[in-house]
């Protein structure tokens, strides 16, 4: 149980309003921070990909659909797993919800993962999300994006993730980046983000952070992994990402 002090309804407002000094400065902060990322360079995307997707074949071009704006959620899943990622299949529970608004904004949002496509069906059948989900299964754009790892890569023991040479943890890893196409049909990679980068996307968090226990993640990993679990597990079932 928290052991907060208990003190009277003038002090706990006085404490609540240099707490929010704070809070103000981090959302300016946030601010500034997002219109930096919209000034940072690109880099044209000249490499044709293709995907599996529920309408058959389609390019990278084409998984914007009639937007101009793609975000592209790299969903850990490699073939034969069975199922995804515990931890992005906990992102991507809330991805149907901001997906309703995201349009109105010319934005599309899409998942991709390497698993073929009849494993990525099933598994988000059994999840019961509407978002577009396709395949790279065979394709190089993980590798090419830094979220999946070749058998040579994992034997030496290093990869290239978040921008910098790490140790080994798993074949696939999670990430988000984001494309824009021009009126000419030019693709245009902008924006990418990964491990705790991405958990601003990650509405649970945000309630959590305001209770009194926060995320309660306590246990030897102190991250997700310690509690959450495919949302129809609750019961049962392991937190790990990796299989």
């Amino acid at each position: 149980m928290p052991t907060n002090p208990i003190v009277s309804r003038e002090e706990w407002t006085e404490a609540r309003k240099r707490h929010l000094v704070r809070e103000k400065q981090l959302t300016r902060l946030r601010d500034e921070l997002s219109a930096e990322r919209r000034t940072l360079p690109w880099v044209e995307v000249t490499e044709r990909y293709e995907f599996d997707g529920p309408n058959g074949r389609e390019t990278l071009s084409d998984l914007f659909g009639e937007h101009s704006q793609l975000i592209v959620r790299h969903f850990m899943f490699a073939p034969g797993w069975g199922e995804g990622c515990v931890g992005c299949s906990f992102l991507a529970d809330h991805i149907d919800g901001a997906n309703l608004h995201l349009g109105q904004r010319d934005v599309t949002l899409v998942c991709v993962s390497r698993a073929p496509l009849g494993e990525i069906q099933a598994f988000k059948q059994r999840m019961g999300w509407r978002f577009k989900w396709v395949s790279s299964y065979g394709s190089d754009f993980n590798h090419d994006f830094h979220v999946s790892f070749t058998p040579e890569e994992a034997a030496a023991g290093r990869v290239y993730y978040n921008y910098e040479m790490q140790d080994f943890q798993c074949d696939e890893l999670p990430g988000i980046s984001v494309f824009y196409k021009d009126a000419g049909g030019r693709v245009f990679h902008t924006y990418s983000s990964f491990a705790r980068g991405n958990e601003i996307l990650l509405g649970t968090y945000g309630f959590l952070d305001m209770v009194p226990k926060g995320r309660d993640e306590t246990g030897p990993r102190g991250n997700l992994t310690e509690w959450v679990r495919h949302h129809d597990r609750y019961d049962s079932g392991s937190g790990d990402c990796c299989h």
